[in-house]
């Protein structure tokens, strides 16, 4: 896999400071938002790429840890553990005699004295959560989805078993870390009812744990695209709703989009224009239990156009009435 290079996704230099990389990143993410760009996979594609690199460059913390590890930057906690030292020196003098200096593996010495063999006991270490990005739709908020995902972590190095060293030299394979980066890829649940920033956890699915301890978890971070007729509040929907001038002055039915499919409604005669109607329990499921927001029909009066001479001289009648009452 070819390791993706921040600076350029976003076109800026290595030097760039922080005002041209949000410069840059607002620049790209209106050309290829997929408001802008409904339907087309390849800049939602570049969309995603894009808030990936701002995420990283924008945050002075991870651009240093990027700058010095590239796209394994996550791991650059294990990288650093793992390059410490592994040697001591200590020096020796007898009175008036020159200093002896003895350069021992600290592991062997003190194994040496416990009866070990000489062998280091790592300590068991639990692995880290990994937080990964997810784009839902509104509908696949509302009945729930499954996604695959391919998540970069690393495993323990097979060529030196984790150690990060071959016969007391730096293990070439993963270069004295001890950790193999690894892409593997998984099918995961998003349930009904998830909102913009909510966190899914899927237990043991993070970083693989060392020396025996357990896993981290993977933690997915929703985001709900927009829609173009419903807005969504909590878990209540808004909608307006189109409604013929004859409907609201004497009543009638009218149909009314759902995210289930279109729902009659009875307007009583008289309803002005912008009044909003409650559908109970026709909304956002509420994630994590079965019940459901409501949702909220705002009446749109559609005045009739291209009228007849007919149309017009009752309407005329109709004016002459409102006057004279």
């Amino acid at each position: 896999m070819a390791s993706k290079d921040y600076y350029a996704i976003l076109g800026v230099s290595r030097t760039a400071s922080e005002k041209e990389i949000k410069q840059a990143y607002r620049r790209l993410a209106r050309q290829y938002h997929p408001d802008v760009n409904p339907g087309d996979k390849s800049a939602e594609a570049k969309f995603k790429e894009i808030n990936e690199a701002y995420e990283v460059l924008a945050n002075p913390e991870k651009r240093q840890k990027y700058d010095q590890y590239g796209e394994q930057w996550q791991f650059a906690e294990q990288f650093t553990r793992a390059r410490r030292p592994q040697t001591q020196f200590w020096e020796f003098s007898q009175a008036g005699g020159p200093g002896v200096r003895f350069e021992e593996d600290l592991g062997s010495l003190f194994g040496d004295l416990f009866g070990i063999g000489g062998r280091r006991q790592a300590r068991p270490r639990r692995g880290r959560d990994i937080e990964h990005p997810i784009t839902v739709t509104l509908e696949e908020a509302y009945a729930g989805t499954k996604r695959t995902i391919a998540l970069q972590t690393a495993q323990s190095c097979s060529s030196c078993q984790g150690s990060g060293r071959v016969q007391n030299t730096p293990c070439p394979a993963c270069r004295g870390s001890g950790l193999a980066p690894t892409v593997k890829r998984l099918e995961v649940k998003i349930p009904a009812g998830v909102r913009d920033g909510s966190r899914v956890r899927v237990a043991s699915k993070g970083e693989p744990g060392h020396a025996g301890a357990s896993s981290g978890d993977l933690y997915l971070v929703v985001s709900v695209k927009k829609h173009h007729q419903f807005q969504r509040k909590g878990d209540d929907l808004y909608v307006e709703v189109g409604v013929p001038l004859t409907a609201a002055v004497l009543g009638g039915e009218v149909m009314v989009p759902s995210l289930k499919g279109k729902l009659a409604l009875k307007i009583p005669a008289e309803t002005q224009n912008g009044r909003s109607f409650r559908l109970t329990g026709q909304g956002m499921p509420h994630l994590g239990n079965a019940s459901y927001g409501d949702l909220l029909a705002k009446v749109n009066v559609i005045l009739p156009t291209k009228l007849s001479e007919e149309e017009k001289k009752l309407f005329e009648q109709l004016s002459r009435l409102q006057r004279s009452s």
